[in-house]
This record gives structure tokens, sequence and C-alpha cells, in this order.
């Protein structure tokens, strides 16, 4: 039990002094991480449409349900042109299991439409990749962690979607402001994490917030205790398991 009593203990910094880690902290988070969770590896899917409209089935419920709707959608309409050109109630039918169908049905007609006569992404594995990303982000509905999504999944480019779960973990950790929007994390991890290792920050971060880093951490379990400012702060300790 901590014997420093709250008042002499060295208080969490201001968001306004939060100043941006050196790479050496960075790659020294990387490889606690993978000490833990191992070196994921990326294999592209090369269907960039597929990981947009999956993308957005899976906001607001799990892989699982996500999942599920996207697999009846492609049962029920094999090409996107199908998907687009069918009456919603069909669309929102198909994908009622991964949850307000009638929100993300019309979203994903919406953009399948944007994308012209004959559907497709394929040009964003080649393009520039901040004419990629803008052009994603230009879609109805789209922001941040989807375009993420299709970039770091669909070719591998160096993107870094910015889940609720890597939003906890890298506030706690200092990797940006504790409080910062998402659009301010999503730059600060660009430009903290070597593009080699996007995928593999992204997949261990959210494995950290799944598993210990969690609304409420266990941070007794935690090897990256010692280089948290967040546990570094008392004030905390009243919220966290394992003390």
């Amino acid at each position: 039990m901590p014997t420093t009593s709250p008042k002499s203990a060295k208080r969490k910094p201001k968001a306004d002094a939060w100043r941006r880690p050196t790479r050496r902290r960075v790659l020294t988070i990387r490889d606690r991480l993978r000490q833990m969770y191992g070196v994921p590896i990326n294999e592209p899917n090369r269907k960039p449409i597929d990981e947009l409209v999956l993308t957005i089935l899976s906001q607001h419920t799990n892989d699982r349900n996500s999942g599920r709707a996207f697999a009846a959608l492609k049962e029920r309409f094999p090409t996107w042109d199908e998907v687009r050109d069918a009456p919603v109630a069909e669309v929102e039918e198909a994908i009622r299991p991964g949850g307000l169908a009638q929100q993300k049905a019309p979203r994903i007609q919406t953009i399948l439409r944007e994308l012209g006569p004959e559907p497709s992404l394929d040009w964003t594995e080649t393009a520039p990749l901040e004419e990629s990303r803008a052009f994603l982000l230009s879609l109805n509905g789209v922001g941040r962690k989807t375009a993420a999504c299709v970039l770091l999944f669909s070719w591998g480019l160096p993107d870094i979607p910015v889940d609720v779960h890597i939003h906890r973990v890298g506030g706690r950790l200092g990797l940006f402001p504790e409080k910062a929007s998402l659009e301010r994390a999503h730059d600060e991890m660009l430009a903290l994490v070597p593009s080699e290792d996007v995928y593999e920050f992204h997949l261990n971060l959210i494995r950290h917030g799944r598993t210990i880093c969690r609304p409420k951490p266990r941070c007794g379990e935690c090897e990256l205790r010692r280089m948290c400012p967040w546990y570094r702060d008392l004030d905390h300790r009243e919220s966290v398991v394992g003390e």
C-alpha cells in the first residue's frame, strides 16, 4: 500500500504541460508491448471498399456482430453495385445483426454512390497518402479512424486508427495529451510512430487496452507502469484494480 502522502506526491502535469515523447521513449514502449503481446503481422486484404463498409458496420458494436452483418450483406448482394442500387429497407434487413441498421444502410449506399458508376478505391494503393486520406474523409460519415482502417488494413499504408482503447491507453502513457481530441490523437500517433511499426503499435495498444489498461485498469499487472505518467499520479489509485 502506498506510504507517500497524496499532499506530497507529485501531481500529474496539466494538459498544457504535455511534451511530445522522444523517439527513444516511443520505441521503449513498443518493445515492452512486444514482449507482452508479440509482433503481429499485417496481411493487407487488398479490398478497400470491403474494409470501408466493414468499418462502418463495426461502429457502436463488437467485431462478432459487425462480421455477421458484413457476411449477411455480401451473401444477399454479391456486388457493391447491387448494394448501392437495392431498396434501402433490404440493405437494412441484411445488416441488422450489426445494430443501427437504419443509420448505417443509407450511409453505406450514399458512400457507394459517391464512388461513381463503377465503385472502386483501388487507386488509393498507389496515390499519395495524403490524397487518399483526404478523399476518404470527403465521403459521407467517414472520419479519421475509418479512413485509417481502409489505408492500413487494405494496403498496409502507414496510418494508425485511433479507437477508444488507443485513445485511453495512449493518453495515459503520454503519447498525446490525455484529453486530446481524436483528431489530435491521430496526428500525434502519426508523428511519433515509425511507419514500419504502425500496425504493431495499433494492434498491441488495443490488446493492452482490452486486457489490462481498461477503464478500471489492472495497473498491478502492467509491465508499462514504471513508464506511465498516469500511474504515477496517486490521485488515480482509488480507481485501480490489483494494487
